[in-house]
């Protein structure tokens, strides 16, 4: 049984391949509409911007003499890189490709892939450069197909974000992790499920003063058969559920008799991580969870980068950051730096640094009003912002300082953001494992301000996506981090 961990925004969820029943065979037509623009179309791109690449490659070192006479051991290049893509699973089914995810594998399959290509040309004793030759191929396939990978994603993310491409998906379970579930993808198109049905088996009982998912009961789970020929399911998911496990185990086989897609949400699913993995003793498979160690070398490794890195970039954008500082002073009266008491590591304050974009608090304005269930931030009550003060906010610059509490050990370049003392009190007694993003330094930008949640938006879901950041944690992921945080200051904040 082949078994992997998934993730539904932070929610894990594992998909299950059973060996035990055939699935009902597709015809190639049904398999390009249940699978759209990913492994068919995907593997089409791959060969296409592979092939275009070596007519380059070839065409270029040709014309500067240096390509053995041999020219069809070139095209050679493209099925091996296939194959090796393949093998290394990068054709693999998953939600939610992210394209920066899919730059490392690529660009490391073409490096192995050429490095075959020279040697096969050293071996056959061709004349002529045949190293130069395979760098100009090898170049044009690094820029190529990553290339038309991005072209892929784009497309696929813009016709999902209009419902296109939205595969209709069975929800089996019916309480707060199922509807949470069903939250999540309806919220984000770009996993490309689109709920369509509970099944379970009672209808929607939920918890008071959880939202009742718009979708039918379409009965218990022996009426699957039905359920996937009433809704023409492609996928489902199942969450938690009262009912018992040898029944949920003839929903999981009936679907893969039909074909379907199957995930499951596992229990004490807060503590799986996407290192999770499945071992064996004998045949019942244990599904073992390491974790993060925030006092381990691994953070020491990425302290030491915070700060090589806050200074280099602090060097380099010193001539912007001397001229913000100017206009900051001349807007109007008060400091240039606006210093805030916030909570990081353990719980300790320190002082975030930002240039000040408002003026000062006058006695006739009215006191700020936090919404219910959100976080603190963008304008708070009147909006005191100065004109310099807008583009600051609106472009994030305000936040250029912190690189200074980065130097000082205060704050990392990745992390969860800091908040101020007297809503941590409110929000660790309201929100379920808020004070668990404690653990690790604050940071300049985190993984839950890349996915949009900056401002007054929720809490719950940032604590969510802090807490998912620190038990996946990896000096790749906050690399990952930095690249997305270009397009999410892009887009216009308070």
């Amino acid at each position: 049984m082949a078994i992997r961990t998934l993730h539904v925004d932070n929610e894990p969820a594992t998909a299950i391949n059973s060996g035990t029943l055939p699935a009902r065979r597709k015809t190639f037509a049904e398999r390009v509409r249940s699978d759209p623009l990913s492994t068919i179309i995907t593997v089409s791109i791959d060969a296409l911007t592979a092939t275009v690449a070596t007519i380059i490659g070839v065409r270029w070192a040709v014309s500067t003499n240096d390509y053995p006479p041999n020219l069809w051991l070139a095209f050679l290049y493209v099925p091996v890189v296939i194959f090796m893509l393949a093998v290394r699973g990068v054709y693999r089914r998953r939600l939610n490709r992210e394209f920066l995810d899919e730059i490392g594998p690529i660009e490391a399959t073409v490096a192995i892939a050429t490095m075959f290509l020279l040697g096969g040309l050293v071996l056959s004793n061709e004349t002529g450069r045949p190293g130069a030759a395979v760098l100009k191929i090898w170049l044009c396939a690094a820029l190529l197909m990553p290339f038309g990978r991005l072209v892929r994603v784009v497309i696929q993310r813009s016709l999902r974000r209009h419902d296109h491409l939205q595969a209709p998906t069975l929800i089996v379970g019916n309480g707060r992790v199922a509807g949470h579930i069903i939250s999540r993808l309806e919220e984000f198109p770009q996993y490309g499920l689109a709920p369509v049905g509970i099944v379970d088996a009672e209808p929607w009982f939920g918890q008071p003063g959880d939202p009742r998912p718009d979708l039918p009961w379409l009965g218990p789970p022996d009426n699957i058969d039905e359920a996937i020929r009433l809704t023409r399911a492609q996928n489902v998911v199942i969450a938690f559920s009262r009912t018992q496990d040898q029944v949920l185990t003839h929903v999981v086989r009936t679907a893969h008799q039909n074909g379907l897609r199957v995930w499951v949400v596992p229990r004490m699913f807060d503590t799986i991580g996407e290192r999770a993995r499945i071992e064996h003793v004998g045949g019942t498979p244990l599904l073992a969870l390491p974790h993060t160690d925030p006092r381990g070398w691994q953070f020491a490794v990425k302290h030491i980068f915070d700060r090589v890195m806050a200074a280099v970039l602090l060097l380099l954008i010193s001539p912007v950051f001397l001229t913000l500082a100017l206009l900051v002073k001349l807007s109007s009266p008060g400091p240039v730096f606006f210093s805030q008491p916030r909570v990081g590591r353990d719980g300790r304050p320190f002082g975030c640094l930002k240039f000040r974009s408002m003026r000062a608090v006058e006695d006739t304005d009215p006191g700020f009003q936090l919404k219910t269930g959100a976080a603190p931030g963008g304008v708070e009550g009147v909006d005191r912002r100065t004109k310099i003060g807008k583009i600051l906010r609106a472009t994030s610059l305000d936040e250029l300082p912190q690189f200074i509490n980065v130097l000082k050990g205060e704050m990392s370049l990745v992390g969860p953001r800091p908040e101020r003392p007297e809503f941590v009190e409110l929000f660790e007694a309201q929100i379920q494992r808020y004070g668990e993003r404690h653990r690790v330094r604050a940071g300049v930008t985190g993984w839950a301000q890349v996915h949009g949640l900056r401002g007054q938006t929720s809490i719950a879901d940032r604590a969510e996506w802090d807490n998912y950041y620190i038990e996946n944690w990896s000096l790749a992921l906050d690399l990952k981090i930095l690249a997305l945080t270009i397009p999410a200051v892009l887009r216009r904040a308070e």
